[in-house]
């Protein structure tokens, strides 16, 4: 007799196969994102101030399982005329609120706000509230387009209260390990 649940697919978005009724468990969702990965990163100047200018990095990024799946550790690594980026974020599911949190740590010692959020056919949107250049905004981090070998990650602020955003930071994510 087969199970209602498949079989995590790393690299794959897939949705838990369950009764209607039934809660969703999540634990999966970020599966796709294990591995290591080669990562081309564009980032908006100066966000917020109406600036069009970007700039752009690349390197890699590397992720690995912890606790079973309930949470990663990610280790990134890119440089480009956008500067340099060295850092980690840690993602962790909560079970009972089916939603996950993502902490980026930068190698400088600067911990990030937790963003929260949850996966929705095939798409994770997470939001935070956090200050950017002294003042209070909305922070919205999405990953979409994912694939077995790719998978684009976007961040974008919203100083009017969620209605309009701005994207300040783009990466574009392929599979470097089979």
């Amino acid at each position: 007799m087969g199970s209602a649940f498949a079989a995590p697919d790393p690299g794959v978005a897939y949705a838990a196969k369950t009764p209607a009724s039934a809660e969703l468990d999540g634990t999966h969702d970020f599966d796709f994102a294990l591995g290591t990965w080669r990562t081309h990163i564009q980032s908006l100047d100066k966000p917020l101030t109406g600036s069009h200018s970007w700039s752009s990095m690349e390197g890699t990024k590397v992720s690995r399982p912890l606790w079973s799946g309930r949470a990663q550790w990610e280790e990134i690594e890119a440089a480009g005329s956008g500067g340099r980026i060295e850092g980690g974020t840690l993602v962790i599911y909560n079970p009972k609120a089916h939603q996950w949190s993502q902490t980026f740590v930068s190698s400088d010692g600067v911990i990030g706000t937790a963003l929260v959020g949850e996966f929705k056919n095939g798409v994770g949107e997470f939001i935070a509230i956090e200050s950017f250049n002294g003042r209070t905004v909305l922070a919205r981090a999405t990953w979409s387009e994912i694939t077995r070998a790719s998978y684009k990650y976007e961040a974008a602020f919203s100083n009017d209260g969620g209605r309009t955003w701005e994207t300040h930071f783009v990466a574009h994510l392929e599979r470097k390990d089979p």
